[in-house]
This record gives C-alpha cells, structure tokens and sequence, in this order.
C-alpha cells in the first residue's frame, strides 16, 4: 500500500504532480535540513524541525502553489497572503518554466527567517 505523501502526488492532475514532484525534489536536494513530512493530508516540508513550506493547489483556478508557513515575515513580489493570517503563497504556473531564481530567494528568506528566530 502507498503511503500517504504518494497517495497525495498519484491523486493530482498529471500537469500538477509533475510540478509538485520537481519542487519536491528541488527542496530535497536544497538543503540537508529540509525534511518532508506528511500533515493535515499534504506534503509538509520541514526545517530543522520546524514548519516551513507545504504544497496545495489554488480553489479556483486549481494551480499548485507552496505555501510557506512564517510567509507573514518573508517580503517577496511573488509571495502572496491573500485573506491568510500568517502563510504566504507562492503560485506555480503549470504552463510556464518554473521560476527556480525566485523560489530560491523566497526559500532562503525563510530559511534565515528560522536562523534568526
């Protein structure tokens, strides 16, 4: 039987699973302190044990997106809080190139976040 973080990429659209897996995998190799966890049913990414990224998709327009849990603090053009008290999102267009520069300095926004805090 899978386990639950397979059964959450197999359960996604074709196009969103591709661009879930490649984050996945970024993340992964990023950092030796990013560990992937499963929570409230969607893929969780840790650092150093604390929460910092998850993956979901966008209601409405059914796109994946991270969001990233201490997003209030992190101040990022693509970063988007919505009506969201404290995650912040970032929108990952499954027809475009992934925008590795800029998910690279969100991440590393959140991983200092977590250094200093």
């Amino acid at each position: 039987m899978n386990n639950p973080l397979d059964n959450f990429y197999s359960k996604q659209t074709p196009i969103n699973q591709e661009v879930f897996l490649a984050i996945r995998s970024f993340l992964k190799n990023y950092h030796p302190d990013i560990q992937e966890t499963h929570k409230y049913g969607l893929p969780y990414f840790e650092y150093k044990g604390k929460m910092l990224c998850y993956f979901w998709k966008d209601k409405r327009t059914l796109e994946p997106y991270v969001g990233f849990a201490k997003g209030k603090f992190l101040d990022h053009p693509l970063l988007i809080q919505g009506d969201r008290k404290l995650v912040k999102v970032f929108h990952l267009n499954p027809d475009k190139d992934l925008p590795l520069q800029s998910f690279t300095e969100v991440l590393e926004m959140a991983i200092e976040f977590y250094e200093v805090n």
